[in-house]
This record gives structure tokens, sequence and C-alpha cells, in this order.
């Protein structure tokens, strides 16, 4: 099976420029929806699923490739590659932000405008460091620990959390069923790969022009995190929404797309 077919691969739009959308953990490229079609128009709108999530081929994940966010890094590459793009844009969402520069590292080529919506490169709190990641190593390792034994329960009980919006219940109903559809075992070890990364080192000396796109209220990457990632990114904008959250592609298409929109 060819690259594309194995990641669900939609196409749409027009432009000799392409523009890669990437979702977060727990999510498919549905999550775009609201999004993507306003680029249409100016772009070659490039839509995947991550290898274990939507439409993706199940049979193709290999537990020793995605223990790190790298194997998920190659997998960008080797499908930009297939689709032959060259100087696009990538937009990522959350993990798929840190995701997004590990493949622009790679592959310089590729990518020359990135963005990245709620970027964390580091979820736990350094102690010695003074860097704030959002969660003590505890708090970390007592979520993946609830998952591990309980996928459903995580995923009600986390998914009103890190949507925000409690008085749009429904979009925290999405989310759910959203992290409900992963598979178990393949969302166990995503959340491994995402919540133990550390991808600080790789956010020195980073040429790619880049966004940095941060919620008002955020639990999962804090506003504190958002500006380390722009102050440790050499040629970045940072963009503070109005928006709270954690998921603004749904929850505030407009303003995301206005804020990418005036980027590129």
């Amino acid at each position: 099976m060819i690259v594309s077919e194995r990641h669900n691969v939609q196409l749409s739009g027009s432009g000799s420029r392409a523009m890669m959308f990437a979702h977060g953990f727990g999510c498919d490229q549905n999550m775009w929806r609201f999004v993507a079609p306003a680029f249409e128009d100016r772009f070659k709108v490039i839509l995947f699923d991550q290898i274990g999530a939507g439409g993706s081929d199940l049979n193709a994940y290999e537990p020793a490739r995605y223990a790190s966010l790298d194997g998920y890094a190659d997998d960008v590459v080797r499908l930009a590659e297939e689709l032959n793009v060259r100087d696009g844009v990538f937009v990522g969402h959350s993990v798929s932000a840190m995701i997004g520069l590990l493949a622009a590292k790679r592959a310089p080529h590729l990518f020359s405008d990135l963005v990245m919506v709620g970027p964390s490169p580091r979820y736990i709190d350094e102690e010695t460091g003074g860097y704030v990641g959002g969660f003590s190593e505890g708090q970390i390792h007592e979520l993946l620990d609830f998952l591990d034994n309980n996928h459903m329960g995580w995923s009600q009980a986390m998914a009103p959390v890190i949507m925000g919006n409690a008085d749009r219940p429904e979009l925290a109903d999405e989310l759910t069923n959203s992290f409900c559809r992963t598979d178990p075992e393949i969302a166990k070890a995503f959340a491994r790969a995402t919540f133990l990364s550390d991808s600080r080192a790789d956010l020195a000396d980073f040429p790619v022009r880049t966004l940095v796109m941060q919620c008002t209220d955020d639990v999962i990457a804090p506003q504190s995190v958002g500006e380390y990632v722009h102050a440790a990114l050499p040629n970045s904008e940072f963009v503070l929404l109005e928006a709270t959250g954690h998921c603004p592609n749904l929850s505030a298409p407009e303003e995301t797309i206005a804020a990418i929109q005036a980027f590129v």
C-alpha cells in the first residue's frame, strides 16, 4: 500500500503550494473540517490520519517505530515526499506541532512555513531548570496509568478538561467520541510517546518561519509553554487567541483561520 493510502489522505484545493494539516493525540483529520476549506482557494490542501487514527491502516502500526515521535515525523516526510510537497505549509495541532518540527528538520525542502497550534515541547515540569510544562511527573504518570487501566473512562473524564468550553458540551462529546474510536493499545502507546517526550533541544536553531498559536486558557499547553516555544524559535511569531481550551480548530475556527491567514 502506498503511503497516502495508509494515511487515508484526502486532497482538495488548488495552488502551487501545499498546506498539510496534522491532528493531535486521539483525534483524526476530521478535526480540521471547519478550518481547512478556508485555504482551498490558495493551496493544495492535504488532510491525513496518523497511523492508528481515523481511517488509517491499522496494520501499518509498528510498536517499536511509533514508540517515539520520530516515527510519526518520518511518516510526515514520507507522505510529503510522495505528494511532491516543496516549500509547503505544515499546520500541526498539539503533539503534531512538534512532529511537524521534527519532520521539517529532517527534510528542510518540504516546508517553508510551520504553524503550531497549542504546541508543547515537554509536558512535564523541570524541577531544577525552571521549565514549566504544566504537569508534574507524577501527574503525567497518573494520567498514563489511568489510560492504561480504563481507556473509556479516561476518554470520558479527560475530553471535557482538554476541550474546555464547558458551556458547549457538544464539543467535549465530540472529542470523547474521537478518543473512544481510537484503538486502545495504540492510544496508550501514542500517549506515552506524547506526554513523555522532550523536544526542547530541537527548537534551537530551527530556521523555518513559524507561527505559535496559543489559547488563552489551555490546561494541556499553558500560555507559558507557548511563550517558551516562541522565545526558543529564532524565526517565530506568537499569537494569543481569545479562544479557550486546547482545540481552537473546533471551538473557534474563525479565529484560527484568521490567525493562519494573516501568517501565510
